[in-house]
């Protein structure tokens, strides 16, 4: 019998500073796994079992969870990392060619370090900086959009020892914007307390304690029709009720800020920009519910946004905003951030609460729902940055207040994220309801050098594919019956030099490499959609490809375990119903919008 491999034990003042930071519950395994990882670059044979030991977990748990993430690296890297991203919105607008310039100029392929160790390349799915696409991260700093020249004076700096900064300027109102939720971005310093107080921070949370009960707290939020913001639209407030009605205790709110969906960057923009309003409502949603802990799941790549949230926590904490005894009302609720560590899957709610408790992002089997087994096996109210955001405006000033906005059968206001070949890209704030071409044209500054749009996605990667037929439908919650669905209020916005049949394959090796893998339907499906696809861009496209691939994302749709390899029937459908003529052309051998190589 093979003798295992005994490695000593690693003692690295890195690694106990980072057991000591997160405790040695098995829950803190991803973020401890994570400090060590930002710390020293990979993580080492040896770091895998020191980890596990002080978790009291065993080595094949340990390594699982390692290679799960894909920010957890287990391979040496060079002195700076560099991720291109290769989302949609990046490949659109010029990712590939960036990618190409810094292949030649490096000298290396993705996965490789150049030769004196100073810089490793790799390629991501996504970072969530759609609206400075084409982006790149280099040690978590993010640069885009990238040109030849903006590239080159990148890597000069760095070789010259100096790190460019990369400044984000928040997004200012346009024109017709309604700004609710971000009534305060770019007004206050995100990192002042003192500046949130002075524009009306707390005040909702002061009002709900000093002159509501929990359950008036529900009443109004129900009342107000308050839908979910991640996608799904599920009303806030009956989620709320069946978490109440469910007697165990501990119950906890958790906040899904881990919006990986391309195209989406709204959360980002709420918690960098202000995000006491954030913290606001999770503390009104735990009086509400009767919680007295919250924790944040923030995607692993926006690392300014969680030091941020760190940083606003422990003022409020230290002002008595959050904490014990909150104003002296005998309400406690404290507020906790965990960092993610790079997997789409993870905004799926039971993956993420997987990944809290220290394990592999994979689904769970549902029901029960969250609220009955959710974090820890508890109840559980999970719910998104954007919809949380909402709660301290509603209580403040009424449901009819919060209804004076958007249609009878989606009240309210909604971030949209726009992203592609517009003008303007960039997230502004206006009622529910919409049209394509009102975003366009109204809020996107139209189309980049006059050239004429041919296509959008609305909703993210799992959203419909379009085109200017549909751009005058009203998109809500419920317009995906109507062909168009609104899902995180992402727009990609594409004009003639894109090819439906190549965004087709971007998306299908963005759905590839993040399934998790738990499932045949998903698993297989992606690969085999994306090899499809692939072949279709290459000239080996066969008439009957276009059927297998109908009934490919049929199958998935109802067999796929989860809601990853179920979405993906609603871009690849559409792809096929909206641009016949252009998936038949690439069967001729020819891609119209010249994109493809066909060969």
């Amino acid at each position: 019998m093979r003798k295992r491999k005994q490695y000593p034990k690693d003692t690295g003042g890195d690694l106990v500073a980072a057991l000591e930071r997160r405790g040695t519950e098995p829950g803190a395994l991803v973020e401890v796994l994570r400090d060590v990882t930002e710390s020293r670059g990979y993580l080492t044979p040896a770091a895998l079992v020191t980890v596990g030991e002080a978790l009291r977990l065993p080595e094949s748990h340990v390594g699982g969870v390692a290679s799960f993430y894909t920010l957890l690296r287990l391979k040496e890297r060079g002195q700076h990392l560099i991720y291109v991203c290769q989302s949609p919105s990046c490949h659109v607008t010029g990712a590939p060619a960036a990618l190409d310039l810094l292949r030649r100029e490096l000298g290396i392929k993705p996965g490789q370090t150049t030769a004196d160790g100073l810089f490793t390349l790799e390629t991501t799915s996504c970072i969530g900086q759609c609206d400075r696409a084409p982006a790149m991260v280099i040690d978590d700093v993010v640069y885009g959009p990238l040109t030849e020249e903006r590239l080159g004076e990148i890597l000069a700096a760095f070789r010259r020892g100096e790190a460019p900064a990369a400044a984000y300027v928040h997004p200012q109102p346009l024109p017709g914007e309604t700004r609710r939720i971000l009534a305060r971005v770019g007004r206050i310093d995100p990192d002042s307390l003192d500046d949130a107080l002075a524009l009306g921070a707390y005040a909702g949370l002061k009002k709900a304690l000093d002159e509501m009960t929990p359950s008036q707290v529900i009443e109004v939020v129900s009342a107000s029709s308050l839908q979910g913001r991640g996608g799904a639209g599920f009303p806030a407030g009956r989620k709320w009720s069946f978490v109440v009605s469910d007697p165990r205790e501990p119950k906890y709110v958790v906040c899904n800020a881990d919006e990986s969906e391309p195209g989406t960057y709204k959360d980002r923009i709420v918690i960098e920009g202000d995000p006491h309003l954030l913290l606001e409502g999770m503390a009104i949603a735990g009086y509400a519910i009767g919680a007295h802990e919250g924790y944040i799941y923030v995607r692993g790549e926006y690392v300014q946004a969680a030091e941020r949230l760190e940083r606003a926590i422990a003022e409020a904490t230290a002002h008595g905003f959050l904490g014990d005894d909150i104003g002296g009302y005998g309400f406690s609720f404290h507020i906790h951030v965990h960092r993610g560590a790079g997997a789409y899957i993870c905004g799926e709610e039971t993956a993420q609460l997987e990944s809290m408790e220290g394990r592999r992002g994979v689904p769970r089997i549902r029901p029960p729902y969250p609220t009955v087994n959710g974090y820890e096996g508890q109840p559980t109210a999970l719910n998104n940055v954007e919809t949380l955001s909402n709660v301290p405006l509603i209580v403040l000033n009424g449901a009819d207040w919060y209804k004076e906005h958007g249609p009878e059968r989606s009240p309210g206001t909604k971030i949209y994220t726009v992203s592609g070949h517009v003008n303007r890209p960039g997230a502004f704030e206006a009622p529910l309801g919409l049209t394509v071409r009102q975003i366009i044209e109204k809020y996107a500054g139209g189309m980049r050098a006059g050239r004429p749009v041919k296509l959008a996605q609305t909703g993210g990667a799992a959203g419909t594919v379009i085109g200017p037929d549909l751009f005058d439908l009203p998109l809500d919650y419920r317009s995906i019956r109507e062909g168009a669905g609104l899902g995180s209020g992402a727009m990609l916005i594409c004009d003639d030099s894109v090819c439906a049949v190549d965004l087709g394959r971007s998306l299908l090796t963005f759905f590839q490499f993040e399934s998790c893998g738990k499932c045949v339907p998903c698993r297989e499906g992606c690969a085999q959609a994306l090899r499809i696809l692939t072949d279709l861009t290459h000239g080996r496209g066969k008439a009957e490809h276009l059927e297998t691939l109908r009934n490919l994302v049929q199958v998935m749709a109802t067999s796929a375990f989860c809601g990853l390899g179920q979405a993906v029937r609603v871009p690849v459908l559409s792809l096929l119903d909206n641009f016949t003529a252009e998936f038949e052309a690439h069967l001729a051998g020819e891609c119209p919008a010249g994109v493809c190589p066909m060969k």
